[in-house]
């Protein structure tokens, strides 16, 4: 008996490559409740305003959309709530140190299911880009365009 072939289920934050500078990326679980797993299954997640916060020596998404579950009861979930990030004391510790001591956010930059069946969230640790330095980012994505338009003929 053959299994049926995995959806690759993966989500990413456009916006955020282009208003951050990413520096490093984590790999994080998350703690979910009842029909939220359904829901990204389902696709329904959206992770364009949403950021990291520490509560607590603790790290938590804020801001995370994930829509309520079409077929859940009276045991759904709340879209928007704060949901706890899964990471070791010492990804965490060095997160911290960061955050306090400059100019670094953290941002959730990709969501996906991995092959265990189980939602992971990739966060990043990034520094807000100034004005002009969208401007240059704009100005590489088009020169990139124009070139791969040229290669085609």
């Amino acid at each position: 008996m053959a299994h049926a072939p995995k959806q690759n289920i993966s989500f990413k934050n456009k916006k955020a490559t282009f208003e951050y500078e990413l520096v490093e990326r984590f790999v994080a679980g998350m703690k979910l409740v009842g029909t939220e797993i359904k829901s990204i299954r389902g696709g329904k997640v959206n992770l364009t305003d949403s950021y990291c916060q520490f509560v607590r020596n603790e790290l938590y998404v804020i801001n995370l959309h994930i829509a309520e579950y079409e077929l859940g009861t009276c045991n759904n979930h709340i879209a928007k709530r704060d949901r706890k990030l899964l990471l070791s004391r010492k990804e965490l510790d060095k997160l911290a140190k960061k955050v306090k001591e400059s100019g670094f956010t953290i941002i959730p930059v990709k969501m996906f299911v991995n092959e265990r069946g189980l939602a992971k969230l990739e966060i990043a640790l990034a520094r807000g880009k100034r004005m002009y330095d969208k401007r240059e980012t704009l100005k590489e994505k088009d020169a990139k365009r124009d070139i791969d338009r040229m290669m085609k003929f």
